[in-house]
Parts: C-alpha cells; structure tokens; sequence
C-alpha cells in the first residue's frame, strides 16, 4: 500500500523540472521588476496629466471634468484639477528617473485610491494593478537603475571616506 502512494518516476522528474523552473526565476533581478513597476503606471499618470494642460496652463475641460465628473468631496473642482496636473507630472518623472521613488510612488497610491473611492470605483481591477506595482516600489524600493541608487551609493562612499579621514 505505501509503494502505491510512492511518486512514480514521471511524477519526480516532472517535479524536478518545476523545481529548477522556480530556482530559474528566483534568479530573475528584482531590479527589472521595479524598474516596470515604476515606469507603467509612470505612464499611465503622465498621460492622464498631459489631458489636463494645454502648455502651462489647466485647461477649461479638465477643471470642467472635476466640476461635472470627478466630484471630488471637500476639495474645489477648480483646485482639485490643478492639484491633479502637477502631481500626475512631477510624480510620475520622479518614478522614471528613480529619484525620492518610495515617496512618489506612495503620493501616485494616494491618487490610485482617491480615483478608486471617489471617481471610478467600479474599475477595481485595474486600480489593483496599478496599486499592486507602487506597493512593490514602496516596500522594495526602486532598483539598482534609479537615481535614488546613485544618490544612496554615493552618501554611503562621502560617509565612509569621511569616517576614514576621521580615523587617519
């Protein structure tokens, strides 16, 4: 009876190659994986601010789409619609060029779960996306190709070469 519930040979091998499938993919870099959490719902933002200005200026149709559509609680349509164009410009450029990336991505999650609660709550799924990428960048960090890595690399030489110079 224990030799029926044995794996069989096939069984063994088919678990030997899922095995070395999972170690295969262990090796896949993290780096790359921020890399595309940052930039995708990057884009996203970006593209939805670009709707909002015509140059420097909110366009009429955008604070329009605040007063009509959004209908943000406590929050002016024509404030929000501006506050909305900044920020869907400045935090999505810091999320592609990895600079103050925790911060940004936690400020685009924000904006995530306003659209999510306020605007569009019926489009969950793709909100979750989106929220599933930042989450990754606030808990993980951006990645070896950011500029928050540089900036970390040089403080931890600048500290290192000034505790040497302390210490000569």
């Amino acid at each position: 009876m224990a030799e029926d519930a044995a794996p069989t040979s096939f069984t063994r091998r088919v678990l030997a190659s899922l095995n070395g499938a999972a170690k295969l993919l262990d090796r896949f870099p993290m780096s790359l994986l921020t890399l595309s959490a940052r930039i995708f719902p990057a884009a996203i933002f970006w593209q939805s601010g670009r709707t909002k200005v015509a140059g420097w200026q909110v366009t009429d149709s955008a604070v329009f789409l605040f007063a009509q559509e959004y209908r943000l609680p406590l929050v002016d349509p024509w404030l929000a619609a501006h506050l909305a164009a900044v920020a869907e410009h400045v935090f999505p450029l810091l999320l592609v060029l990895g600079l103050a990336s925790r911060f940004s991505a936690a400020a685009v999650l924000v904006m995530t779960a306003i659209i999510q609660i306020f605007v569009y709550p019926s489009a969950w799924p793709t909100h979750g996306v989106w929220a599933v990428c930042l989450t990754l960048v606030i808990v993980r960090g951006p990645g070896l190709f950011s500029l928050d890595h540089v900036v970390s690399r040089c403080l931890v030489s600048f500290k290192t070469s000034r505790r040497n110079s302390a210490s000569a």
